[in-house]
């Protein structure tokens, strides 16, 4: 183990005030003239100067984000992002449950039925079928382990007004909050991408499981499709990388997306079908 530079430094600037000290008794003693503790004003600035200096470069160092793992996009087609760690850390507001680089991204389909918007009273709620996000499919985003998948839980009604979002902020998030993780996050997948690196699916539909725990997989094999369990406010993707396999202990990790890299909010991108990987066979 190589030893750490910051400590080593340490250690001498406080080898240096100890001798610094030894002479000013040796100067009290023998009492030396005035300009002797003159020539040591200098000395004693750099010494405090040099203490304050690496300290504060060791803090910088020590609180650094680990660098981004690179993996392929979770989907195909044409996205938007939502909360995104481009534009703030943490990117939802919380370090909790390793959300701290954590992205939502919705369908913006070139062709087809648009996006709804949000609108001010009516209707209160939508079918999560009227999202072109529901039901789009999520593929192994790096070759792994499953470690844990679930989709037993409801996809409930998207909130499409401004009275349902404050029935799901108010009401129905706190709620949520307080019955753990599991009903934060939703029908799940967590797959083990190895080197201590976990990738996470939140938000999964009910019953669209390809996967079980324990399954090997390769980059690209579906594992399941987008849907609305959870905290979720409308269909989309919740995907974030994590250092352990747990939500409770995990530290969240940052990603980029090879071809895409980390999309800003509101900015759209889109995902050739053979940019996620070679397994298409099982794409059904």
């Amino acid at each position: 183990m190589s030893a750490d530079p910051w400590k080593i430094a340490a250690k001498a600037q406080y080898a240096l005030w100890v001798v610094f000290l030894a002479q000013v008794a040796v100067g009290l003693f023998v009492k030396l003239p005035y300009d002797y503790w003159l020539s040591w004003l200098p000395a004693l600035g750099a010494l405090g100067i040099g203490l304050v200096t690496a300290r504060s470069a060791r803090h910088r160092i020590k609180n650094r984000p680990p660098a981004p793992v690179a993996v392929a996009p979770p989907v195909t087609g044409r996205w938007s992002a939502v909360n995104s760690p481009a534009d703030k850390v943490p990117s939802h507001g919380t370090h909790s449950l390793a959300q701290t680089y954590a992205i939502d991204i919705v369908a913006e389909p070139a062709d087809g039925p648009a996006r709804p918007r949000t609108v001010l009273l009516w209707p209160v709620a939508r079918r999560n079928r009227d999202y072109p996000a529901f039901g789009a499919p999520l593929y192994a985003v790096a070759g792994g382990t499953v470690v844990h998948a679930e989709d037993g839980q409801r996809d409930h009604l998207s909130r499409g007004s401004l009275p349902g979002l404050l029935y799901f902020w108010l009401v129905e998030g706190v709620f949520r909050t307080v019955g753990g993780s599991r009903r934060v996050v939703g029908n799940h997948i967590v797959l083990d991408l190895g080197d201590g690196t976990y990738a996470v699916y939140a938000h999964v539909q009910r019953g669209s499981l390809r996967v079980r725990p324990g399954d090997e997989v390769e980059t690209g094999r579906l594992l399941g499709r987008c849907g609305n369990s959870g905290n979720s406010t409308e269909p989309h993707v919740h995907f974030q990388l994590m250092d352990g396999p747990d939500l409770e202990t995990a530290r969240g990790v940052p990603f980029t997306w090879h071809g895409v890299g980390v999309p800003g909010n509101g900015e759209t991108f889109t995902v050739d079908a053979d940019a996620t990987a070679p397994v298409r066979s099982q794409d059904a």
